[in-house]
């Protein structure tokens, strides 16, 4: 049970902050509001942070940015040893 609930939630915030970035990229480029910086940092470290990750590269958004460019690597690198010592 516990392990489709945290699979249930990482598929969640990853589906989330792809879209979220998506959608930051798409007012970025036409001038409108913007979601937070601390917002998709927050969704990447709840445990989205592939998601966010891949979606930087899909939109070629928040790339240059070293919160982003290396923040979210490391991220994901955490995750996946919190994940390996929750389900070995």
């Amino acid at each position: 049970m516990l392990e489709i609930s945290y699979l249930t939630w990482v598929a969640i915030l990853n589906i989330l902050g792809m879209f979220l970035v998506m959608i930051d990229k798409f007012k970025a480029k036409y001038k409108g509001w913007r979601i937070r910086e601390s917002t998709l940092l927050m969704i990447a470290l709840l445990g989205g942070s592939i998601g966010v990750y891949l979606s930087m590269h899909i939109f070629h958004h928040k790339t240059r940015k070293p919160k982003f460019k290396f923040g979210v690597p490391l991220m994901i690198i955490f995750q996946l040893l919190i994940s390996f010592l929750i389900f070995k």
